[in-house]
């Protein structure tokens, strides 16, 4: 398979935290009793923080374990999952302090909530998004070998 250009890994990243942030606004500011204002900057914090995360883990993940020679099992996608979600507590955990000016054990539960969110959802995204790319990229190198043929044919 064709590797991920920066135009991909920067549509991946936005596609994954712009869905994310229309879900995760209105339910925390629902479950933590702020305003969907204050959960929504928060969001937008942790969204375009998580985006350059995402782009930076993903791209050594492809690096250490690339999908033309180790297998996307779910094994794997798990553990791809479980080392973003968790790098990424740890940026977290420090931005929502600031951001909401709570304590560290606050801060800590509203993380293990987002965790509690994002690790299924991040394996279910990253699934579906291979699925989807898998196909373009059939269907595009099909479109080139037809292209090709027909020109070759003349």
């Amino acid at each position: 398979m064709q590797n991920k250009t920066l135009t991909e890994r920067v549509f991946h990243a936005v596609c994954f935290e712009g869905i994310a942030l229309i879900i995760t606004a209105p339910l925390f500011a629902w479950l933590m009793g702020r305003t969907v204002f204050q959960m929504g900057m928060l969001a937008i914090v942790l969204s375009t923080t998580a985006m350059l995360w995402n782009m930076i883990y993903n791209a050594i993940f492809d690096r250490l374990w690339p999908s033309n020679r180790v297998k996307r099992t779910a094994k794997v996608r798990i553990f791809h999952a479980l080392g973003f979600e968790g790098g990424f507590i740890l940026i977290g955990l420090t931005l929502v302090m600031i951001t909401l000016g709570v304590s560290v054990k606050t801060a800590f539960i509203m993380e293990i909530g987002f965790f509690i969110f994002f690790l299924p959802y991040t394996y279910i995204y990253n699934l579906a998004y291979d699925s989807l790319r898998e196909r373009f990229m059939k269907r595009k190198a099909k479109k080139v070998a037809m292209a090709f043929a027909e020109n070759h044919d003349k």
